[in-house]
């Protein structure tokens, strides 16, 4: 059976997957990423974790995978499959492509950008399959963003498109660690509003979902907090949406697990902000942790299309 690899490299664990040409996943696992032992152990943690896939497909489907498909953190560069730099994993200038080519006899390799690569499973086989026009946005413990064209996501020229956490909301705000004041990501990813109800509810140990149950349960602390989320949020959706017109605005992450106690709120406050602009649709991500997998295995199968294929969009989970 025809198959690809896919690998979603995050700060703390690896998900992997066999990815038939229907897209369904053939074979999952995970592992522990390593980080505590350095970037050069990381690399050769991915390597091995890729070799053992590519031996296991063999030896289950009588075949090698045809390619690989592999995101990973911070900021890379597609073209030369370079991984350029990455905080949590204190990589940079990893040639990852090349690497993974030579350790498994010369496959061909496509490298991505996590959250662009999960927004391309989202756009394509998720909460916004049939939609031309979309922007999938995470809530974790930052904000990012990828902008969804035709079934591609776009990388922009110098592989920053998307960076919506950095819309300034607050001008004179909270410093950010880019540089700037008044980030979106410092108001209402779940790392802010994580650290917004600690304070207010003096309890260090608390978080974004404890601050959602309590919202639920009426506390006007929780729902203080909670609303000033929303509304910054609501802010950057807007200036967003007023430059890029998404037909389907995907919101996913760990803020997204509070269902409607965001959603509903959230599509209320983008709609009192609109004035000229079209409402997208605006609807909770699909796929949970297994997006950026799922986009790996696209990336990969993209790599062996045809110049005349079929819409990618056509492509099934």
């Amino acid at each position: 059976m025809e198959h690809v690899i896919a690998l979603d490299v995050g700060g703390t664990g690896m998900k992997a997957a066999l990815v038939g040409a229907g897209g369904e996943l053939l074979h999952q696992a995970r592992r522990a990423t390593g980080r505590e032992r350095g970037p050069e152990a990381v690399v050769a943690g991915i390597l091995d974790f890729a070799a053992d896939l590519h031996a296991h497909g063999t030896g289950r489907y009588g075949r090698p995978a045809s390619a690989v498909g592999l995101a990973v953190p911070g900021i890379v560069d597609p073209g030369t499959g370079t991984a350029v730099y990455a905080a949590n994993l204190g990589w940079r200038d990893v040639p990852l492509r090349a690497l993974l080519t030579e350790r498994l006899g010369g496959i061909p390799v496509a490298l991505g950008h996590d959250v662009r690569t999960g927004g391309l499973a989202e756009g394509r086989i998720g909460a916004g399959r049939g939609a031309d026009r979309f922007l999938f946005v995470p809530l974790g413990t930052g904000i990012a963003g990828a902008i969804g064209i035709d079934g591609r996501v776009e990388a922009g020229a110098h592989g920053f498109a998307g960076e919506i956490g950095h819309i300034v909301v607050r001008p004179g705000g909270a410093p950010c660690l880019c540089g700037q004041r008044g980030c979106l990501e410092r108001y209402a990813s779940a790392a802010a509003v994580s650290e917004a109800w600690a304070t207010a509810a003096g309890d260090p140990a608390a978080d974004a979902a404890d601050c959602a149950a309590a919202v639920e349960a009426g506390d006007e602390r929780a729902r203080a907090v909670w609303h000033g989320a929303v509304d910054a949020l609501a802010d950057g959706l807007v200036t967003a949406l007023t430059l890029l017109d998404p037909r389907t605005l995907i919101v996913g992450g760990g803020l997204a697990e509070a269902g409607e106690t965001l959603f509903t709120p959230l599509r209320e406050a983008v709609r009192r902000r609109v004035t000229f602009q079209k409402l997208p649709s605006l609807v909770p991500a699909a796929l949970g942790d297994t997006a950026g997998c799922l986009g790996a295995g696209l990336l990969a199968w993209d790599l062996l299309a045809p110049a005349d294929s079929p819409d990618p969009s056509e492509v099934t989970a």
